[in-house]
């Protein structure tokens, strides 16, 4: 669909009114906006057209309008190719929270999505980086009680993953110090296909008559490995979701959605490379009117990818959330592949 320049002015600057106070815009707010340069008449003129057109709606007969799903997919199709530029107080903000988030990269996904949705007012979900190589390349073991012993596990990625296991008597020092070596040796490196019967055999044997006691260590050890090839979800701000009305109906599908990681990944994750914004009515199975979710991935080194999206009502303000999105994005892969560090901010 091709429409003139006048359209288009006017199909953005009812986005812009709309986004800002969520209120149907008549033609009299209308000529403001435009500095009294455009008649009402000619406006009530081209938002007739662009209704008839499907990319404004009436809501009642004596309102204004209000983008429909088809006139805010036409905006950011064909009307925001020229993405504004993050103002230089917003990228301050960003690089100063970057300054304080722990560099863990669990810890640092899910410091930036927090930041991120404090900063936007809106949800915000981010995952660590998927890769198939990424292996636990190191197990320490800590005594942490009388019979509590923590398990971190160190991943290939620079993540650390921590389980506390629980064993029947006291351990010793000498007893943990063999047994973390010893899983080093099976273990590191090693996939959850690769945890076999015979693996774990071996590891008993490795350790002797000590094996049986110090299991439940072996076996936090094992779920940390399996647990190192999925990547962490992080859903953060879902109060910001209440905030918005026009959300109520679509809440529930949404919470229900983001609450199982293989349909929030599925959900979040961007259709093409860049930037994505999807609006509610985009998934035919559950449709979501209402909502709008900006996606982009982010590389965080050695081809390992995740991704950063912002949830919200589809009125929300693209100029500013979508450069605020991709400058976090960029910070989130470099602070994960260690190319960024907070003394460089």
């Amino acid at each position: 669909m091709a429409i003139d320049d006048r359209k288009q002015r006017v199909l953005t600057a009812i986005v812009s009114l709309y986004s800002g106070a969520g209120e149907p815009v008549g033609s009299t707010l209308l000529s403001r906006y435009f500095d009294m340069a455009v008649s009402s008449a000619t406006l009530r003129n081209e938002m007739a057209a662009l209704t008839k057109l499907g990319l404004l709606e009436q809501p009642h007969t004596s309102a204004g309008r209000v983008p429909s799903a088809k006139g805010y997919r036409y905006y950011l199709d064909h009307l925001l190719e020229t993405r504004p530029q993050l103002s230089a107080s917003d990228r301050a903000l960003v690089e100063g929270i970057f300054r304080e988030l722990d560099y863990d990269p669990e810890k640092l996904a899910e410091g930036a999505a927090k930041a991120l949705a404090d900063l936007l007012g809106c949800a915000v979900v981010a995952t660590t980086p998927r890769a198939e190589d990424v292996r636990i390349a190191h197990f320490e073991l800590i005594q942490v009680g009388r019979s509590n012993v923590a398990v971190l596990a160190v991943t290939s990625a620079g993540g650390v993953r921590t389980r506390v296991a629980r064993v029947e008597g006291a351990v010793t020092s000498s007893q943990l110090q063999a047994l973390a070596q010893v899983l080093g040796r099976r273990l590191a490196f090693r996939t959850s296909a690769d945890v076999s019967s015979a693996l774990l055999a071996g590891i008993a044997a490795d350790l002797g008559p000590d094996g049986k006691a110090l299991y439940p260590i072996v076996n936090a050890a094992v779920t940390l490995l399996q647990e190192a090839e999925k990547p962490r979800i992080f859903f953060e701000g879902q109060r910001y979701l209440l905030h918005w009305p026009e959300l109520a109906d679509c809440l529930p599908d949404l919470l229900d959605t983001l609450a199982d990681n293989t349909s929030a990944r599925a959900f979040i994750r961007p259709p093409t490379p860049g930037t994505c914004v999807r609006l509610g009515e985009d998934w035919t199975r559950r449709p979501m009117p209402g909502l709008a979710v900006a996606s982009r991935r982010y590389l965080a080194g050695g081809g390992q990818t995740g991704v950063m999206a912002v949830i919200g009502p589809v009125r929300m303000d693209y100029n500013r959330i979508l450069p605020t999105l991709e400058y976090v994005s960029l910070l989130l892969g470099e602070g994960m592949s260690g190319q960024l560090t907070q003394e460089e901010l």
